[in-house]
């Protein structure tokens, strides 16, 4: 028996879940809380987004990102998920028989300036931590009617802002295609999951670090993650060893070392994945 299609909103969610889910060093997972954010808040999250990310051809890419985060916010306390629904939205406006390589340049090309009204907003109702202030475009002020030309300015120091200026460069190219190294290579979706994450860490030091913890430590981290893939891969135990050593090091400064951008990504590229049926439940 085939599996049945999922739905946009159900790509989404199941991503999202599958995401955290992993365990990945540093990060929220079904093994490791935070004191303030919980592997239940991002279930929740990932439940709430559904219904916003399924109306999203519809309804665009402003309006999709406002919806995700205003549902998210009525459910959790912080946030757990502004970077995956700024790079989900798109993805999800593009449409079901268009090829994301495709969809995805049309869909951002056509941004108006309505939605950049929408994705200030969500980001000024999302808070997120360690944004600072910016000389220009800064997100706690009035939206510019190019929300490209901002995602410009942001891209050298957010990798969540770079996919809107390269067609999704790093999440079609890099992590989707990680993902599938990894599972075509016979290891299972956790550990094809865990790895890209750590290769994703090592060639793009994570950007909620950087702002959180300045761009040294965002570099050692990118080295930490570096001698990991050195050590071996999944099923060798230097790489396990290697992946817990991290794993130590992100958490030992109260979880400000979390690679939090990292992970929106890993969840963009199951998205893909999924909505593409290259990968497909049941997972074993």
């Amino acid at each position: 028996m085939s599996p049945a299609k999922l739905s946009i909103g159900q790509c989404a969610t199941l991503a999202c879940l599958l995401e955290v889910t992993a365990p990945k060093p540093g990060n929220v997972h079904r093994g490791v809380d935070f004191n303030d954010l919980t592997f239940a808040d991002f279930a929740a999250s990932a439940v709430a987004i559904a219904p916003a990310m399924e109306k999203a051809c519809e309804a665009g890419v402003g309006a999709t990102v406002l919806a995700a985060v205003e549902a998210t916010n009525s459910l959790v306390n912080s946030n757990t998920n502004l970077g995956t629904v700024l790079l989900l939205a798109p993805l999800a406006t593009v449409p079901p028989r268009t090829k994301l390589q495709i969809g995805i340049a049309s869909v951002l090309n056509n941004l108006t300036p309505f939605d950049s009204q929408q994705v200030y907003k969500a980001i000024q109702i999302a808070n997120p931590g360690g944004l600072g202030e910016v000389d220009s475009m800064d997100v706690a002020k009035s939206a510019p009617d190019d929300l490209l030309a901002a995602m410009r300015h942001a891209a050298a120091r957010d990798l969540v802002a770079r996919q809107y200026t390269n067609d999704y460069s790093e999440v079609l190219e890099t992590v989707a295609s990680g993902i599938v190294h990894g599972v075509d290579k016979g290891w299972n979706l956790m550990d094809s999951i865990v790895h890209t994450h750590v290769s994703m860490m090592s060639h793009f030091p994570d950007s909620l670090i950087a702002r959180k913890c300045g761009e040294e430590v965002a570099r050692k981290s990118a080295e930490l993650a570096a001698r990991v893939l050195e050590a071996g891969e999944p099923g060798d135990e230097s790489y396990h060893r290697g992946l817990s050593d991290l794993d130590f090091w992100l958490r030992s400064d109260h979880h400000r070392r979390n690679p939090g951008t990292t992970a929106d990504l890993i969840a963009a590229g199951l998205f893909v994945l999924l909505r593409d049926e290259i990968i497909q439940p049941p997972f074993r």
